[in-house]
């Protein structure tokens, strides 16, 4: 009655997910790229690198500033005949004041320039983030594929295992064979409803695993869909090709080769520093005087008669800035020389990963036929075993030595199928432009 029970909890539980909306990868790729914190973080600096453009666009703008003023003075003070004397003033003033940048030492145009190239930077790093999230799903989706079809096998083991006791029972009430054998096949039936249970155990953690990787705020009523296509993907021939294509359109790659082109326009910014500046200036003002004690004109007579206009160049020329262009010039060449060892760094890891993807999928591929072949061979022993186990004319471990080894054989011939598919899957997304 234990057995049965753990057999029935067991399908109940292999059936569950029939009730449930089973995802796609392209769907799980897509939820997990759109709610991956790290790709909403980059997300946010492209956003930032959208307002710097904003910014430096907006440096090229003329400022406009209006202003006013009133002061009170109290007590002695100097008179227009040099002379002191107890007098109250009060004075009230108003300007408005335009200055227009005509020459800022190329500044303004450098900073949209490298504004521009960082935000091209940052597009490309948010793709590579997007890129690491969907091969970390890619990867977990077929691990959980996997453990389902582990799963499948070690169920169907346990059905046999059930339907042999069933056989061995009735056997054993017909006196045809010993206890012993009975008990032997009671002994295997607990050991493939453990291996059932662990098998589901493994499935529902990879799918927890690929929930959380998702972002997903519940697991609950959480599946996958099978592929359209279970069959071992062709492997691409060439490695060296696959790296050569990775190279040009690999968005990691990209955004390493776009930082170093930002990091020529940080140095042109900074070269700016010593060009001189020219900028027009204009301004329009008035003011009203009071003292205490003498006769003064109307406010509106003093704001007329004290009304002035400006016009005005102003040219900075810079001969002496403390070392500080200098300097600005001498970290933006730094920050270029770690850009392009950060390319240099991230072309031989894309190279190294592409190259340890192909030996995988060639080693997978290779072993697959080989455990195909053997799972033939193990199949074709198992079922002749098994007409001789039928007929009397073998004994019950050697029925369930050609079970296990074919059960085996299913399971090396399974690894392998899916090792072949993640790593061939692996080359071909390198070798696929993705944007």
């Amino acid at each position: 009655m234990k057995k049965t029970a753990i057999t029935l909890m067991l399908a109940a539980a292999l059936t569950a997910g029939a009730q449930t909306r089973q995802w796609t990868l392209e769907e799980c790729i897509d939820y997990a790229v759109a709610h991956n914190i790290s790709v909403r973080q980059r997300n946010i600096q492209v956003s930032s690198a959208q307002l710097d453009i904003t910014e430096a666009k907006d440096a090229f703008l003329p400022t406009l500033n209006a202003g006013a003023s009133q002061s009170f003075n109290f007590g002695r003070g100097l008179t227009a005949e040099n002379t002191y004397a107890d007098r109250n003033t009060s004075q009230f003033g108003w300007s408005v004041k335009l200055s227009l940048p005509l020459f800022q030492g190329l500044q303004a145009k450098r900073r949209l320039d490298y504004a521009r190239a960082n935000l091209s930077a940052s597009e490309a790093q948010t793709a590579a983030a997007k890129d690491e999230i969907t091969l970390q799903v890619m990867a977990q989706y077929l691990q959980v594929l996997y453990t389902s079809e582990m799963a499948d096998l070690a169920a169907e083991q346990m059905r046999m295992s059930q339907i042999e006791l069933e056989r061995r029972r009735t056997l054993l009430e017909g006196g045809k064979i010993p206890e012993l054998d009975l008990r032997q096949a009671e002994s295997q039936l607990a050991q493939d409803s453990l291996s059932a249970v662990s098998a589901q155990a493994d499935r529902t953690l990879a799918l927890f695993d690929l929930s959380r990787l998702m972002q997903l705020p519940s697991t609950e009523d959480f599946d996958i869909a099978p592929l359209s296509q279970n069959n071992p993907l062709p492997l691409i021939p060439n490695a060296a090709t696959v790296a050569d294509n990775a190279i040009d359109f690999n968005n990691a790659m990209r955004a390493a080769r776009l930082e170093i082109e930002a990091a020529d326009r940080q140095i042109s910014l900074a070269r700016s520093g010593y060009m001189p500046r020219l900028s027009f200036n204009a301004g329009l003002g008035s003011s009203y005087y009071n003292v205490s004690g003498l006769d003064n004109a109307p406010f509106h007579r003093q704001m007329r008669d004290n009304f002035n206009k400006s016009l005005g160049f102003t040219l900075s020329i810079p001969i002496f800035d403390a070392f500080g262009t200098r300097n600005s010039e001498r970290k933006a060449r730094l920050q270029k020389q770690n850009a392009m060892l950060t390319y240099e760094d991230s072309e031989y890891k894309l190279r190294t990963a592409i190259g340890q993807a192909w030996h995988q999928a060639d080693a997978a591929r290779r072993k697959y036929d080989a455990a195909v072949a053997a799972c033939d061979a193990a199949r074709i022993a198992f079922e002749a075993m098994q007409e001789k186990y039928n007929f009397g004319r073998a004994n019950s471990t050697e029925y369930e030595q050609a079970k296990s080894t074919y059960y085996n054989a299913q399971v090396k011939a399974l690894q392998a199928n899916y090792e072949t598919q993640l790593r061939v899957r692996v080359l071909d997304f390198y070798n696929t432009p993705h944007m």
